[in-house]
């Protein structure tokens, strides 16, 4: 009798026009609010509104925020040097289009 697995397999559909508060990003992004204000102090995320008690992100800076701790977590990144690469890496798949 063969063994059967099943996996669930997540996703999110994030887009421009999705807009999350800094509680449900650092929860969708399972971070502290001190890590996503660091990504923002480097220009990793740029959040809607002027005072942190009203920031809104949109839809890819989840993306955003799961790449920089990939490249953390996989390639002993430091923040600002992951905040380049996630520059480098939107500007190549820009160019891919």
């Amino acid at each position: 009798m063969k063994n059967h697995i099943h996996e669930v397999i997540q996703g999110q559909l994030l887009d421009e026009d999705v807009f999350f508060r800094l509680d449900e990003l650092c929860e969708l992004s399972d971070v502290p609010p001190q890590f996503v204000m660091e990504l923002v102090s480097y220009g990793v995320l740029e959040p809607k509104g002027k005072e942190q008690t009203v920031w809104r992100f949109s839809g890819p800076a989840v993306t955003r925020v799961k790449t920089v701790l990939r490249l953390q977590r996989d390639l002993e990144v430091n923040l600002p040097g992951a905040a380049v690469i996630v520059e480098l890496l939107e500007e190549l798949e820009h160019l891919r289009r």
